[in-house]
């Protein structure tokens, strides 16, 4: 047992850590950029679900990670689209809808499975791709600069996220419209057009955390996510709808998630407590949840329906 307190092994641990965050990542801040725009969409599980698929399921043919990717993306961005109609257009119930969209990704997933693979697989994953010089730094290398591109890539998207709702048009348009979409409105900014493109980037960006887990494992079984997107939708509350917070949060679940792991895998968690055990980083992300709502709020008109004159 005293082993775990090796360099060796807790180095190996927070690096298994960052890589079971990067789905949450990526799945919360693309719903930070629904959400900042007034639309919940509850339905990111659903999408994760299809994008793991999908990215797998190409994968698993073609034998290119890369190609399973962009699959996943096309799936999230086809749900994202299918999510703006149901909230944006229909001005449908966002909770009930989103709920809607989780349950047809769940089983659409799970049939496209049992039709189209039948068993789990192993395909094929990423490869670490170590970035020179940095990743021979001792400890901190193996710890931030030996991953994936893909890890590298969620974990870019954090200052470019930020740059684009702080710093540009677009995202001050998102800010308004989640404000107050009358006011928006009047200065002649179109609500309909801005939830759309903040929906559906939510979408894009769950349908690739999806795939990413999936190629990651190099696998895909029922239900392959566990509730990560509904873990993600708490994390942008967590993250107060900030980008920087969303990561924190993100990284919070995942470094809980490994420790978890480890002590499973050490037998320090009895067989029969394991499953107890798992529900210990979604209980940790709900204590957080609580008390972030407490400090921050969420954007005004989140969940409400813009009618034009209404």
């Amino acid at each position: 047992m005293a082993d775990i307190f090796s360099a060796t092994v807790i180095v190996a641990t927070l690096s298994s850590g960052i890589r079971l965050a990067v789905p949450l990542l990526l799945a919360s801040l693309g719903e930070a950029f629904g959400q900042r725009s007034g639309v919940l969409n509850l339905g990111v599980d659903g999408i994760m679900l299809l994008g793991a698929f999908g990215g797998y399921f190409t994968t698993l043919k073609t034998q290119s990670p890369w190609l399973g990717l962009a699959v996943g993306l096309g799936v999230g961005l086809v749900l994202g689209l299918l999510s703006s109609v149901i909230s944006v257009s229909l001005l449908a119930e966002q909770g009930i809808s989103g709920i809607g969209v989780y349950l047809f990704g769940l089983g659409m997933s799970d049939l496209l499975f049992q039709k189209l693979v039948g068993t789990p697989l192993p395909a094929a994953s990423f490869q670490k791709s170590p970035i020179p010089f940095l990743s021979e730094i001792p400890v901190v290398g193996d710890l931030f600069f030996n991953h994936s591109i893909p890890i590298y890539l969620a974990f870019l998207a954090i200052p470019v996220s930020t740059v684009i709702i702080n710093r540009t048009r677009f995202g001050m348009n998102i800010r308004a419209v989640g404000e107050n979409p009358e006011a928006a409105d009047s200065q002649g900014i179109s609500v309909t057009r801005v939830r759309y493109a903040a929906v559906t980037i939510g979408g894009i960006l769950a349908g690739a955390a999806g795939a990413v887990l999936a190629i990651g494992l190099g696998i895909f079984q029922q239900n392959l996510t566990n509730a990560q997107g509904f873990i993600a939708i708490a994390l942008v509350y967590f993250g107060a709808w900030r980008p920087l917070g969303v990561m924190a949060g993100s990284l919070v679940y995942g470094m809980v998630s490994a420790v978890v792991l480890l002590l499973k895998t050490r037998g320090i968690i009895p067989l029969g407590a394991s499953d107890l055990a798992a529900m210990i980083p979604a209980v940790i992300t709900v204590l957080a949840l609580v008390v972030a709502a407490r400090r921050f709020r969420a954007p005004t008109a989140l969940t409400k329906p813009f009618i034009r004159g209404g």
